[in-house]
């Protein structure tokens, strides 16, 4: 129990204090190939650490959920690093209550959320950036759900962790369903963290999605809010890793849980590879082409449930 409890702390503090890092490494990486010297990747952590210091502003109209909102949709996202192999390969606490459906039901309850605190805040701007994002959100939602659906058929189970198990197999890596899956999840993380190249992407343009409803924030609200963006890219990508990419080389053991540490960190450097591969060479594209890319993305889930249903019947 007392190794359970150790592996636990060492996930959920590797996901609290390591997903800034990589945007940090992210923006940094880009700037080189953009011939710009870049802000340090340690950016993210001054930025928190300057939002913490200044005062929460608070609109004339804003209710309950405004105030406390960034706090619970903070701790919605730290209770599915409770729950999913996002650092260590076993069960840690808690992890028997949530399965991947489970998961994505956090997931759309930390989102619901952000848009309900936002909506309090009675804002002309705030308002339309949350209609931009409902727009998109129909789509994203029910290819996270179609993924995990998809991924329970190919491998028999719901549970994360046998999941990243079953998948490390040759025959069962390889499967066409699997890739189709693999596919669609890997579009969703993009969407999701706003990877994607939109035309538009300042802190007043249409291209905004996500960040838009964070106008009337500031201070500490701000400061957990964009933490909670944080932790949310952290907590898909490394899923996306373990469970679909490589779902190998993990170690077990409290030693194996701090290994896992940099091998995650490994992984990852893979991943941001990958994206910046993409956001440099693909020319961006407006904003009503992000429904065109979750539609696709929501076909490739669903391609992947009809094969699995197909080729096991």
């Amino acid at each position: 129990m007392i190794d359970v409890l150790f592996e636990t702390i060492i996930q959920v503090l590797g996901v609290i204090l390591l997903s800034p890092l990589y945007v940090g490494i992210l923006e940094r990486i880009k700037a080189l190939i953009e011939g710009r010297r870049g802000p340090s990747i340690f950016q993210p952590y001054f930025d928190l650490l300057k939002l913490s210091k200044k005062e929460m502003s608070i609109p004339r109209n804003a209710g309950w959920l405004f105030i406390n909102g960034p706090f619970i949709v903070f701790s919605t996202y730290v209770l599915i690093s409770f729950v999913i192999p996002v650092v260590y390969p076993k069960p840690v606490l808690l992890t028997p209550t949530v399965d991947f459906l489970g998961g994505g039901l956090l997931f759309s309850l930390a989102g619901f959320l952000k848009v309900y605190e936002a909506m309090e805040s009675s804002s002309n701007l705030v308002t339309l950036g949350i209609s931009r994002n409902l727009s998109f959100a129909y789509l994203s939602e029910a290819t996270l759900l179609t993924v995990f659906i998809a991924v329970a058929l190919v491998t028999g189970t719901n549970n994360p962790y046998v999941t990243m198990q079953f998948i490390q197999a040759p025959v069962e890596y390889l499967f066409l369903p699997h890739f189709l899956a693999m596919a669609s999840f890997f579009m969703l993380w993009m969407f999701e963290t706003g990877k994607l190249p939109l035309e538009s992407s300042g802190m007043s343009e249409l291209g905004m999605i996500d960040d838009s409803m964070l106008y009337e924030y500031s201070g500490k609200g701000l400061m957990l809010l964009k933490w909670g963006s944080y932790l949310k890219s952290y907590l898909l990508g490394s899923v996306l890793l373990n469970v679909f990419l490589i779902p190998w080389g993990m170690q077990t053991g409290v030693l194996g849980a701090v290994a896992d540490l940099g091998i995650m960190f490994l992984k990852w450097l893979l991943l941001l590879f990958i994206v910046l591969v993409i956001e440099t060479s693909l020319a961006k594209f407006r904003l009503f082409k992000v429904q065109d890319f979750l539609m696709v993305a929501l076909v490739l889930s669903t391609l992947s449930i009809v094969l699995t249903v197909t080729l096991n019947g």
